[in-house]
């Protein structure tokens, strides 16, 4: 039997391998990275600490992270991502090299309905050769799901690659 604490263990084991992997395959990449939701700031922190050489931009509706973990005000989007994601557009033409979305809840329901609205708010972001990593399925038209790294876990996180 898998318990909830072997899933929660799964999804933080697959996020670093996939966030770990994204990083390495996008460093090339001059275009700004994207963390959608900041939360208690985790992610965030891992990133900021293994990417040197582009800017990350944190999307949030409130900050409430750990000290370490809060993102200079120039690089903070505030507000909902109805809202903030498609202005994005206009101000990132360039796209993202890297996203990252840990938005769901503990309701995998809930997380669905979410991601399925989310989706194409997202993709018009991603830069072609960038990469989405999400700990939800996503629903894009244009963008190829990948293959996970190896210690990532099946289903605890998915990786997303802009081809053209």
């Amino acid at each position: 039997m898998i318990t909830r604490l072997d899933l929660f263990i799964h999804r933080m084991v697959s996020q670093r391998a996939c966030l770990d992997h994204s990083i390495a395959q996008t460093s090339g990449m001059t275009q700004p990275v994207f963390e959608l939701g900041l939360g208690n700031g985790r992610t965030y922190h891992h990133m900021k600490s293994h990417i040197v050489d582009r800017d990350v931009y944190v999307f949030e509706r409130a900050v409430g992270a750990h000290p370490d973990s809060i993102p200079p005000e120039e690089l903070t989007i505030l507000g909902d991502v109805r809202e903030t994601l498609p202005a994005a557009t206009d101000r990132f033409p360039d796209g993202a090299s890297l996203i990252h979305a840990d938005l769901g809840g503990h309701n995998r329901e809930k997380n669905d309905i979410f991601a399925r609205f989310v989706s194409p708010l997202v993709e018009p972001l991603l830069a072609v050769g960038g990469l989405m990593v999400s700990s939800d399925r996503m629903y894009f038209e244009n963008l190829v799901e990948q293959p996970l790294p190896q210690d990532a876990v099946e289903g605890r996180c998915f990786i997303y690659r802009r081809e053209i």
